[in-house]
């Protein structure tokens, strides 16, 4: 793969369940870098073994049913999140490795008597996806655009990037999902579309309204649930089937790893056989003994219907958020020119009828659901590069809105939900007590009116505050959202001029 330049940049979409690379080769067309056995996607999973090797990708999925309390999946559910969330305490009852509070109020995982940050994780991900495609490439990479949930707090993107830091990886720009995906759908067409991105990934939903204008991509409207994936879906099957089980022979199988482990994989199976079929076998020998040391054999029928019983109300949140979405783009479905399937739980039946009774018409085959957030990661990684031909324009949109607490409590909005990026706002503060030196200010993203209900994006203290009654100083706070959804906060002192010190305090735990 000679003759690109060791500055390249490469695309990674990097998933919650699975993760992808590709690059834009020098006449403009884009490979999809392979793994051992001719894979383009990775499992995104790290484990450690009893002899304290670490492991990740296939090679971590392989070892998993044998070792799943050192083995780490599903873990960009927890990136940039307090250790006092509630989605915290959800991810633990489905998974079976431990979680602890961390030093930095975020969480930390157990594997083989050591604590990893979730950023650590991720970036031996990041690492492993960089090495294949250094091997691959015939050079070092160094240098990526990095895919997120476009419903990513600044907090989630922050870790992102310092995941690829901890392993040299350039994390040269992070853009979303969706967009990605429609980029890889939009380029080299000329067309004048507004296209809806209906992404079900393994661990998170998006959804966003984009137009695209020849090469112009601008996102009307975007929402989504960081919670709501393919997992879940697995997590419904098992659900039902232990507990059918639990019913039939009083044997409560949730306190075994390594069953679980057993009908994870195969619930997962199932799920994607009941896309093509409309039953599969559920059956797994030997899962467990009885008192008396009788095995037992797990051994039912799954069908489709039963399938979509179990995971409707999963299906009719996505709907409830695509109509969100289409309300705050005042877009009625029959505006929309194409929706587009992203995440490989779109392949399911159910989500595909009722897509197509919402919007009048089937979904789009235009992309594959699998790789087109990697290769858009990569034909905007090739415009952002000196050489490109390719220029493109990305105005994209906050998912959350971003305030302050204001008095009582009540989250006071800077910038609205949707409000397009690069985007910035300036605010009017004073000194509140005479001889005031710092002003401190804690920032807020969610959509709740409690500021206290939404993340806490961390405390600002603006120091060196001019020595003056109270309400004499005219200070303006300056809230700058980059094209990443990034958020950097300064102070000025509007009589002076002077720009004061800022100091973010990542709250603790306590």
């Amino acid at each position: 793969m000679g003759g690109l330049p060791p500055d390249t940049i490469v695309g990674i979409d990097l998933g919650t369940t699975n993760s992808c690379c590709a690059v834009v080769l020098g006449d403009g067309e884009v490979k999809l870098v392979p793994y051992k056995g001719g894979e383009y996607t990775i499992p995104s999973i790290f484990a450690v073994d009893d002899k304290g090797n670490e492991l990740v990708g296939h090679d971590a999925k392989r070892q998993w049913q044998l070792n799943p309390r050192n083995t780490l999946y599903a873990t960009k559910r927890l990136i940039g999140r307090s250790a006092r969330d509630d989605v915290v305490e959800t991810v633990q009852k489905s998974v079976q490795y431990k979680l602890h509070p961390g030093e930095r109020n975020d969480v930390e995982l157990d594997v083989q008597g050591r604590a990893y940050q979730v950023q650590q994780i991720a970036a031996r991900i990041l690492a492993k996806i960089r090495d294949v495609a250094s091997d691959h490439l015939g050079f070092k990479v160094a240098r990526a655009v990095v895919t997120v949930p476009a419903y990513f707090t600044d907090r989630q993107r922050q870790a992102v990037k310092e995941a690829g830091a901890l392993v040299d990886l350039e994390v040269v720009r992070i853009i979303n999902e969706p967009t990605a995906a429609s980029m890889a759908y939009g380029i080299g067409k000329k067309l004048q579309e507004r296209v809806l991105v209906y992404d079900l990934g393994g661990g998170t939903f998006d959804v966003s309204i984009i137009d695209i204008r020849d090469r112009v991509f601008e996102v009307k409207a975007t929402g989504g649930d960081i919670f709501l994936g393919g997992i879940d879906f697995d997590e419904a099957i098992i659900d039902h089937v232990t507990g059918d089980f639990q019913d039939r022979t009083g044997i409560d199988l949730r306190g075994d790893p390594v069953a679980m482990q057993r009908i994870r994989d195969l619930a997962e199976r199932t799920k994607i056989d009941l896309s093509a079929r409309t039953e599969a076998p559920f059956s797994v020998p030997f899962i467990t003994m009885t008192p008396q040391g009788q095995p037992l054999n797990l051994d039912l029928r799954f069908t489709r219907p039963l399938l979509e019983e179990l995971t409707r109300d999963k299906v009719d949140r996505t709907l409830e958020i695509v109509r969100r979405v289409l309300d705050d783009a005042q877009t009625a479905p029959e505006q929309i020119d194409q929706v587009m399937l992203v995440g490989g739980q779109t392949r399911m039946p159910l989500v595909q009828e009722r897509l197509t009774a919402l919007f009048g018409k089937a979904p789009s085959k235009g992309v594959h659901p699998d790789e087109a957030v990697a290769i858009g990661a990569a034909l905007y990684a090739w415009s952002l590069q000196e050489n490109s031909d390719l220029k493109l324009t990305l105005l994209d949109v906050i998912p959350m809105a971003i305030g302050l607490e204001a008095a009582g409590g009540q989250m006071h909005v800077v910038l609205p939900r949707n409000s397009p990026i690069p985007n910035a706002r300036a605010l009017a503060a004073t000194s509140s007590v005479d001889a005031q030196s710092e002003l401190a200010v804690r920032i807020f993203q969610g959509e709740q009116q409690q500021a206290a209900h939404n993340e806490l994006l961390g405390e600002f203290v603006f120091g060196g505050v001019r020595s003056a009654a109270a309400g004499q100083v005219r200070l303006e706070v300056l809230f700058e959202v980059n094209v990443e959804g990034i958020l950097t906060v300064s102070a000025s002192d509007l009589d002076t001029g002077k720009r004061m010190t800022t100091v973010l305090r990542v709250t603790r735990n306590g």
